[in-house]
């Protein structure tokens, strides 16, 4: 009962039951028409769908196949369906997958590939209902621009919630990409001065020669070009929040004068001798170990210990355990809608190689790597390589096990002659070329006992897999 159900709508008994036999890793049903296949759908609520485009009234076209389709997918329109058609009518697979089909497969069946297209269609609605039931239970975290649910990052979010009510310097510690600039915002917005302004400035992005002018603002005449008195990121930031991202890599000489405005509170244009009053608080980030920066003598111990009079430790992305996958289907319906993509999820092989990356850039990377493969995947799941990503080698313990290997291909080659011979055991022992006696040893091998008695029952029933319908 814990099988996927396969409905297959096939208007010829003896090719219907062939699939039962071909296909023991499914639970298969049967209709003959359109309105038996409204009704089995309804009542027993498949996984999957096979259907043959050739069925009454019109049973040499694909009219009446066209119509049910239409019709399953109308009702229920995340079934997938996978369509048989006749050989040579690509034209009418091409059109059952715009009507909405998952996959096709021509005539004569080949049972092997068959059950490739069938496994890999009722996988990718798995991946949808997955994506769905994302979509309805993840809410928008407490704290604006962090998804998570590892315990780690949410034992951070706990912190920046109980010291945004406080004041007091913050120090970030995290690599790059991990989100310090959220959990900056998240400090401010969630505390008494979230009216107040938020500035932010990286310390690593303005020359050092316009860094004290940029933060501490400067008179006019205070150099060449200084034609009037601007203030700068510090008043700015008066009564809210300053965000100064990449401490590690302000020059000594302002250091001193960041630690006198932790000191004192007051701040010096370039060019003035007025001290001005400031009111905003401190919050610093920086991926670099300060600790030893100080010891070296490249920053300032006495600043470093005003700084992080709180530190907060934000873990890498490699270190989040789910949230790859978590932040993964974030970004893709973010980057999906945007670009008005109908994309379904991730397949196997893009979520492996995913929980196998590093993630040296972190969360940035992550949705940089899926906004690219979102804006440029033409297919319905975002692969591996869509996100140049190598997808993760397999086992070699699996991949060279000969005894596995071979048990493999065993089953296949039994549940092949079986099909072919409309599940007469004697007729199947013969296209093997062995025993019925082996014949029945594989079949308890494989795990394929059901089908003794049965098979016998619907040897009279043979069709060879060729026939069309």
């Amino acid at each position: 009962m814990s099988r996927p159900k396969l409905l297959v709508v096939e208007d010829e008994p003896g090719l219907a039951a062939q699939y039962r036999w071909a296909l023991p890793d499914y639970r298969v049903i049967y209709a003959t028409d359109r309105a038996s296949a409204e009704t089995v759908a309804r009542r027993e609520r498949p996984s999957v769908v096979l259907l043959d485009l050739g069925l009454p009234p019109d049973a040499e076209g694909a009219t009446e196949g066209f119509a049910t389709l239409e019709a399953l997918k109308r009702a229920w329109p995340r079934l997938p369906v996978v369509v048989v058609t006749g050989q040579g009518q690509r034209e009418n697979a091409l059109r059952a997958v715009s009507l909405g089909a998952a996959d096709f497969h021509e005539k004569p069946v080949d049972v092997a590939v068959l059950r490739t297209v069938l496994d890999r269609a009722l996988r990718m609605h798995e991946l949808e209902e997955e994506n769905l039931r994302y979509a309805l239970t993840v809410r928008p975290s407490p704290i604006n621009g962090i998804v998570t649910g590892d315990e780690s990052m949410l034992k951070v979010c706990q912190m920046v919630e109980r010291l945004s009510s406080v004041s007091v310097p913050v120090l970030l510690l995290g690599e790059s990409g991990t989100g310090k600039e959220a959990l900056a915002r998240a400090l401010h917005d969630m505390g008494p001065r979230a009216s107040r302004p938020f500035v932010a400035i990286n310390c690593a992005a303005i020359p050092e020669a316009l860094m004290e002018g940029e933060l501490f603002g400067h008179e006019r005449g205070a150099f060449t070009g200084a034609i009037r008195q601007m203030p700068g990121k510090f008043e700015n930031a008066n009564g809210g929040t300053l965000f100064l991202d990449e401490i590690g890599e302000m020059p000594a000489v302002l250091q001193a004068k960041l630690l006198r405005f932790l000191q004192d509170g007051v701040i010096e244009r370039v060019g003035g001798r007025t001290p001005i009053r400031v009111d905003a608080r401190i919050v610093s980030a920086t991926n670099q170990p300060l600790e030893n920066q100080a010891a070296e003598g490249k920053f300032r111990g006495d600043l470093l210990y005003r700084l992080n009079a709180v530190t907060v430790r934000i873990p890498p992305l490699r270190d989040r355990g789910e949230d790859v996958a978590l932040l993964a289907r974030f970004f893709l319906a973010r980057h999906a809608e945007a670009f008005n993509k109908r994309l379904r999820g991730f397949d196997p092989g893009a979520l492996s190689a995913m929980s196998h990356y590093a993630w040296p850039g972190n969360v940035r990377e992550l949705e940089n790597r899926i906004r690219r493969a979102a804006l440029l995947s033409d297919g319905p799941a975002i692969t591996a390589a869509a996100l140049e990503l190598a997808e993760s080698d397999p086992d070699p313990a699996v991949s060279l096990d000969l005894r596995a290997a071979r048990l493999r291909v065993e089953r296949v080659m039994v549940e092949r002659a079986l099909a072919r011979s409309s599940g007469s055991l004697s007729a199947a022992a013969r296209l093997l070329g062995i025993s019925r006696p082996t014949l029945y040893s594989l079949l308890d091998t494989h795990g394929l006992t059901s089908m003794r008695g049965a098979s016998e029952a619907a040897s009279e029933a043979s069709v060879d897999s060729s026939g069309t319908g």
